[in-house]
């Protein structure tokens, strides 16, 4: 429908309406869409600047992310948004990577595409309408555009493909303590004719599930391309005109007569930074031969016109170098480093190379190493998320850095780049279906990735590294994950899906395909084709390649490691868990967190309890854990006959000691078994309040409140069997109340005090009494 220049389509996926609406907001700039779903909002343009004189396709995607669309407001300091989040920054790498290869080879306007998600239901996930809107922004703008990309998701829930489901399926974890209902989640984007991007996270799908995915998915992308058409029918704006720059013919021949033989040679050398040098000294060469610098003092016209041969000359150096290693490798079968197709390269394994870390693994395929070091903590030491999202924490983590060293540049050292935010979330991806819950091993876990070399597969290098990493920490993982990275060179009717691939055929190649997952199945999947024309009989056959690689490198893996480390570092954390009685919760916590806190000081560990009694400690080493379970659990446990303790003298009266056992819990040490063998005039000749001594119990009597003890060191009890102690007794005869919980929680333990106390002596028994009760 159309009204006040408002123009509004629609189509139905999976029984839910997506719509398009233009010419309401944003109408300065080249092309802005509103695309919404359910409640789900997001506004796409797309606008086209200036000429720039670049060698490169100027474009830039960012998404904005604004807390508003949830009803939030952000939780900084300056209680604005801040630089884009993990999900912003995945989202705009989910919108370049299918549109960027459509855009005109040699397009060099500035282009800016922006995504603001406007209204978040929590039902439908704003990226899916972010894609499809930043694609119709395009279309029915000026900009050159050949065909509409849409974008949808499948879920795989109970068994069963959705299209599109929703957000809560797709949760990774919703407190941290469950998983996600869909066994997939797979994103694609595509045009009519082909799929361009694929981006998924899987618990260990088969390969032919994931063909089935992606067949049912191309079918409701052509249902959005075809609304986009619709739309840009109807207010659509003109085109810039714009032709592409080509080969110049005669100078490809001449520099193919000259240097065609010398770039053949040079592209053959297998080292890479050495093939490198090879190459640009061709290049070299060339470019002196064909188009020699304009001479000094030249004019601006001759100037311009050495600058355009140049230009030309170049353009034809790199068409004769592609063309010459495309045909190399998809017709005589030869790649640049002279493997075969479905060939690996060498790969070497080091586990625990860094001494004073939780967990390190060195993985290095070729060229290409990464360094992983997994790292343990609490849970209070989760990733905490402040996002548009459902899920608000995370337990598992993986980073990866990219320092320009590793492929031999002197570069800056800043802030995280997007390629780095995606490669580490597609090796995290990899893993979470394999990390253990929370209840079962309770601690945080980031892996840092840090690539030492790279010569393609990075990425891939990483899911293997965090694998390992993980294993040599003694997390105990379901599976080892291992990943490899798939490349496709096309030619005619002429192709070759390449294992491995290198960073140049990566390059000069027309697919670049990542895969990662178990002996059982696929965890995380990354595609970007870019061309068209990809059948599904290509995917399988990369499928298939990349399942034989991935059996391969597990094997390489189990051949250093066999799975996770039956005991942590001594350097990790330990973390024991203790359940308890919910009625002891108190106790344990004290007044005012007065017991716990003491606890924690005293063993330099954390203490945490939730309402079901679980107790969870945290300590810097398993000694320290040990002790204070050891001591939680003597304080919470009921006293027996024959337990021992290293107990303080909180108080002295003119016929015993009341020692401390735990807080709470108080025993008499008669006057008479003070200094066994000896006859004592006080107690105080002997102990004094803040004493420590070791005691056993001789004598409980539950009814009474009485807890009766002897010096664990008393030759009349020592080598005594539980029964024996019992009829040793606590000496004194039947004194006043020898012991009880001080917690106020049961009355029977006052009454049976008072009864003592009137065995004893009605005086006596009163000033102890009021002794007792002052403290």
């Amino acid at each position: 429908m159309s009204s006040d220049a408002v123009t509004r389509v629609s189509v139905e996926i999976a029984g839910s309406e997506i719509s398009f609406e233009t010419g309401r907001m944003a109408k300065q700039a080249s092309g802005a869409v509103v695309v919404r779903q359910g409640d789900t909002m997001v506004l796409a343009t797309a606008v086209a600047g200036g000429l720039r004189d670049a060698d490169f396709l100027p474009l830039t995607v960012d998404v904005e992310e604004r807390m508003y669309a949830t009803g939030k407001i952000p939780g900084s300091f300056f209680k604005r948004e801040g630089r884009p989040g993990e999900k912003a920054t995945l989202t705009a790498r989910m919108i370049d990577r299918p549109l960027r290869p459509l855009f005109p080879k040699d397009w060099r306007y500035d282009t800016q595409l922006v995504a603001i998600p406007l209204s978040i239901d929590h039902v439908h996930p704003y990226d899916i309408l972010a894609i499809n809107g930043a694609s119709a922004a395009v279309m029915i703008s000026d900009i050159p555009f050949p065909a509409p990309v849409g974008a949808v998701r499948i879920g795989k829930v109970e068994g069963n493909f959705v299209i599109n489901p929703r957000e809560e399926d797709l949760l990774t974890t919703v407190d941290g303590e469950s998983e996600a209902r869909s066994d997939l989640d797979l994103t694609v984007a595509g045009t009519e004719e082909a799929i361009l991007m694929v981006e998924a996270g899987a618990k260990e799908v088969p390969e032919a599930e994931i063909l089935d995915a992606l067949d049912i998915a191309h079918a409701e992308i052509k249902k959005l391309c075809a609304l986009q058409r619709e739309l840009a029918t109807k207010v659509g704006k003109a085109k810039t005109p714009f032709e592409s720059t080509s080969v110049d013919e005669q100078v490809l021949q001449a520099v193919r007569a000259s240097h065609g033989v010398a770039l053949d040679e040079a592209t053959q050398v297998e080292d890479k930074l050495s093939r490198q040098d090879a190459c640009s000294a061709v290049h070299t060469a060339a470019l002196e031969l064909h188009a020699p610098a304009a001479p000094e003092g030249a004019s601006e016209e001759q100037l311009r016109e050495a600058k355009e041969r140049q230009a030309a000359v170049q353009l034809a150096l790199d068409n004769l170098e592609k063309s010459i290693i495309r045909e190399r490798i998809a017709v005589q079968k030869k790649r640049p480093d002279g493997r075969a197709e479905d060939e690996i390269r060498e790969i070497t394994i080091e586990v625990g190379v860094t001494p004073r870390t939780h967990g390190s693994a060195l993985f290095t395929r070729g060229q290409t190493q990464a360094l992983s070091v997994a790292s343990l903590g609490t849970l209070k030491e989760e990733m905490r998320l402040d996002t548009l999202g459902l899920e608000t924490k995370k337990y598992y983590w993986h980073h990866y850095n990219f320092p320009p060293f590793s492929v031999g540049e002197a570069g800056r050292m800043g802030g995280v780049k997007r390629r780095d935010v995606g490669h580490g979330a597609l090796a995290e991806r990899a893993l979470v279906p394999m990390v253990p819950s929370i209840e079962s091993f309770p601690y945080s876990i980031r892996v840092v990735s840090d690539i030492l070399e790279s010569n393609g597969s990075s990425s891939m290098a990483s899911v293997c590294g965090s694998s390992l990493a993980l294993m040599d920490a003694g997390v105990p993982i379901k599976r080892p994950v291992a990943g490899i990275a798939m490349g496709l060179i096309k030619e005619g009717e002429d192709y070759v899906v390449l294992t491995d691939i290198a960073g140049v055929e990566d390059h000069l190649g027309d697919m670049d395909f990542k895969v990662a997952g178990t002996e059982r199945g696929i965890t995380a999947l990354q595609m970007d084709i870019k061309i068209g024309g990809v059948t599904f009989e290509i995917l399988r056959d990369a499928l298939s390649q990349a399942h034989k690689a991935r059996s391969i490198i597990l094997g390489k893996m189990s051949e250093t490691i066999t799975g996770p480390r039956a005991e942590l570092s001594q350097f990790a954390p330990r973390i024991e868990t203790i359940q308890i009685d919910p009625s002891q919760i108190g106790l344990l916590i004290g007044k005012g967190g007065e017991t716990i806190r003491a606890l924690s000081e005293e063993f330099d560990s954390q203490i945490d309890v939730n309402d079901d009694g679980q107790v969870l400690i945290y300590s810097a080493n398993g000694e320290l854990a040990e002790a204070l379970v050891e001591r939680v659990r003597m304080m919470l446990k009921e006293v027996e006959v024959g337990d021992e303790y290293l107990g303080k003298v909180v108080k002295t009266t003119t016929f015993g000691a009341f020692i401390e056992l735990s807080k709470g819990t108080d025993g008499l040490l008669h006057i008479s078994n003070v200094s066994p063998g000896q006859r004592v005039d006080t107690v105080e000749d002997v102990l004094s309040k803040g004493d420590e001594v070791n005691v056993r119990v001789v004598e409980v009597d539950r009814e009474r409140g009485r807890i009766g003890l002897r010096l664990s060191d008393d030759p009349d009890i020592a080598g005594k069997s539980v029964q024996e102690l019992a009829g040793a007794g606590a000496g004194g005869g039947k004194g006043p109340r020898d012991g009880a919980r001080r917690n106020g929680r049961e009355r029977s333990g006052r009454a049976s005090r008072r009864a003592g106390e009137r065995e004893e002596g009605r005086a006596s028994g009163a000033r102890a009494r009021r002794d007792r009760d002052r403290d």
